[in-house]
């Protein structure tokens, strides 16, 4: 019994000293970090306002819902004000008073820019319906559709990773990365009714541009061929990703690396490896097994 307790005393007084020189770049818990659990509160809320019944608790008429939406909103921005503040905090330990007033602007200009964020969802609802047979009607899409769930994260990230907002857009995305195997960076940019058929191992990455009317199947990736380095050999962010245009589609399992773009109207195959452009209204298709060397893959 001696032994235990003296193993426990030891290691929860190792575990409790400050981390020293060597790994002076983890974050000291001392400092106020975004919380996930409050962030997860955040997103179900923002859930339960855009699409009121689907999520949470919303009125049976116009004037209680009127009612509880107010009441979520400013719920809301309480939590955004406050995530937002330990964001910058993230990187700025010593955060001066002016930025905590920052951080309440840019929860109340988030505010602002949640009826576009609704809307371009609507569209997104749209397309996932219009390009399933299997689905009986939109409430369906919006209940059951994993691409629907990632798509109201990436949108939320999205418009607060464009206000300037640190870190919080990265765990909102890996919220639903981690729920639907559906891993899109905040940074990209996508348009008007995208669509993500089934999903599972879809991976769009940081700087890529997707037009509207887009549609990717399960297991696609749209990712890097390769990273320019500077001087000292770290990796540049620089745009290294794909751009589809308007009413591309990309069926399942393919690969598509690259700044390059993929034009409008045009067709991949499934299990394409793509490094190269297309033309506006291309058909590319795997007819045939192809052996060649890949050397300058790293990473997505």
């Amino acid at each position: 019994m001696s032994a235990f307790i003296d193993t426990l005393r030891k290691n929860v007084e190792l575990l409790s000293q400050p981390l020293s020189d060597e790994f002076e770049y983890i974050p000291r818990h001392e400092q106020d970090l975004p919380n996930v659990e409050r962030l997860k509160e955040m997103m179900e809320l923002i859930k339960t306002i855009i699409f009121p019944g689907f999520f949470g608790v919303a009125g049976k008429n116009h004037k209680t819902h009127e009612y509880y939406t107010g009441v979520h909103i400013e719920k809301l921005y309480s939590l955004l004000e406050e995530q937002i503040n330990h964001g910058l905090r993230f990187y700025n330990i010593q955060l001066k008073e002016e930025e905590h007033a920052s951080a309440a602007d840019l929860a109340l200009t988030f505010i602002d820019q949640l009826p576009e964020i609704k809307r371009l969802l609507c569209t997104d609802v749209k397309a996932v319906f219009d390009g399933d047979p299997a689905a009986t009607n939109y409430g369906e899409v919006i209940f059951c559709y994993p691409a629907i769930q990632a798509m109201i994260h990436y949108r939320v990230a999205h418009a607060l990773l464009q206000l300037g907002v640190s870190v919080i857009p990265r765990i909102i995305s890996e919220m639903a990365h981690s729920q639907t195997g559906i891993d899109i960076h905040p940074g990209a940019i996508i348009g008007e009714y995208f669509s993500i058929d089934h999903g599972t191992g879809v991976v769009i990455g940081e700087t890529c541009r997707i037009g509207n009317h887009v549609r990717l199947y399960q297991g696609v990736t749209l990712g890097a061929k390769s990273f320019t380095l500077d001087e000292r050999g770290n990796p540049l962010n620089i745009p290294r990703h794909p751009i589809l245009e308007d009413n591309v589609i990309v069926y399942s399992n393919s690969t598509i690396l690259g700044r390059i773009t993929i034009g409008h109207d045009s067709i991949i195959g499934g299990n394409v490896w793509q490094t190269t452009g297309t033309a506006n209204f291309s058909s590319i298709l795997q007819r045939k097994e192809v052996h060649t060397a890949f050397m300058e893959g790293s990473g997505i």
